[in-house]
């Protein structure tokens, strides 16, 4: 079934993306990984305990950074995923600190949403093919990353996940965060409702907004140890 699967925070560097977890939501993450495939890293923390009707993974909350220890085996001139090589956004965490920029969406036709997408005129990027050690064991996945990293309608659009035999909140203890809402802000919410609902995604809320990037994004709520905290 298509949801919400993570939101991503990035940060500046992953020490600053740990320190701002735990003075904005009074935890510390739990481990992660390094992506060789676009030299970032990683540290997670689940949202909720699964508890309902439906046997799904309950989404997580992902912090990532560059990791300036490592090289992207993905070479240039292909970009990192998530905008992460964009000169505006590492100057906005510079200056403003980790945030809330993007989510990840888990559906089982990630081919046919695909082409849905492109009569929509929105080009997410072809699926590739992507894993990471764990203790656990190897995790994989494929997604939807563009040759020139970005995300679109204002990071609004999800990038798209199938996930293979494992997934990964399987394996992350309770972290006492819960995602309490969410919804996506946008100019153009008629494309983007559009595109959520071919997608399986039409449960998310999409809220229209005046003409303008910083009138764009993302609103999550979650309840943490120091109350409800709103990121986006």
């Amino acid at each position: 079934m298509a949801g919400l699967d993570h939101l991503v925070v990035a940060a500046r560097t992953l020490e600053e993306g740990v320190q701002w977890c735990e003075a904005t939501l009074g935890v510390t993450p739990g481990p992660g990984g390094e992506h060789a495939l676009f030299g970032t890293h990683n540290r997670l923390l689940r949202l909720g305990d699964g508890e309902g009707p439906v046997a799904e993974p309950p989404p997580y909350l992902e912090i990532i950074a560059i990791n300036p220890a490592a090289q992207p085996a993905r070479a240039a001139p292909l970009k990192r995923w998530f905008d992460l090589d964009d000169e505006a956004l590492q100057a906005r965490l510079a200056q403003q600190g980790p945030q809330l920029i993007h989510w990840v969406a888990r559906v089982d036709r990630l081919d046919a949403v695909l082409a849905a997408w492109d009569a929509l005129g929105l080009q997410r990027g072809a699926p590739i093919a992507a894993s990471r050690a764990t203790p656990q064991g190897l995790l994989e996945w494929r997604l939807t990353v563009r040759d020139d990293g970005a995300r679109l309608l204002d990071g609004c659009l999800p990038t798209l996940i199938a996930w293979g035999p494992r997934h990964p909140v399987t394996d992350m203890p309770v972290s006492g965060l819960k995602l309490k809402d969410f919804r996506l802000l946008h100019p153009d919410a008629q494309l983007l409702t559009q595109a959520l609902q071919v997608a399986g995604l039409g449960a998310v809320p999409v809220q229209a907004t005046a003409a303008g990037a910083a009138a764009a994004g993302l609103c999550a709520t979650l309840t943490t140890p120091r109350g409800e905290v709103v990121l986006g």
